[in-house]
């Protein structure tokens, strides 16, 4: 068995829920994500990381196929028949906070 030491940490509880939701759709565990950390402090003498999900971008109507275009345009339809409705500017604050637009 390897030789290995526990490391204790008291962050958010907010901060950490965020953390590992993004880690487990990376595939990988907090104690992976600290070996991996303190591995590249050592191996760059410093702070490197640079891991994360793609961001997110609007997909352009022009490149979506038919069925794509139809598929979205009903979910449109669903939430306008069951009363789910926004304004402009929830819309405006929405696409601000995904997307950054």
């Amino acid at each position: 068995m390897a030789n290995t030491s526990a490391v204790y940490a008291r962050i958010d509880s907010g901060l950490k829920e965020s953390a590992e939701s993004i880690l487990q759709q990376l595939g990988i565990s907090p104690s992976s994500a600290i070996q991996m950390l303190y591995s590249q402090i050592v191996l760059t003498r410093g702070m490197p990381l640079d891991l994360r999900l793609p961001s997110r971008k609007p997909t352009a109507i022009g490149g979506m196929s038919r069925e794509e275009l139809d598929a979205e345009l009903m979910k449109g339809m669903d939430s306008l028949k069951s009363g789910r409705t926004y304004s402009v500017d929830e819309v405006d604050a929405e696409l601000s906070k995904e997307f950054g637009i």
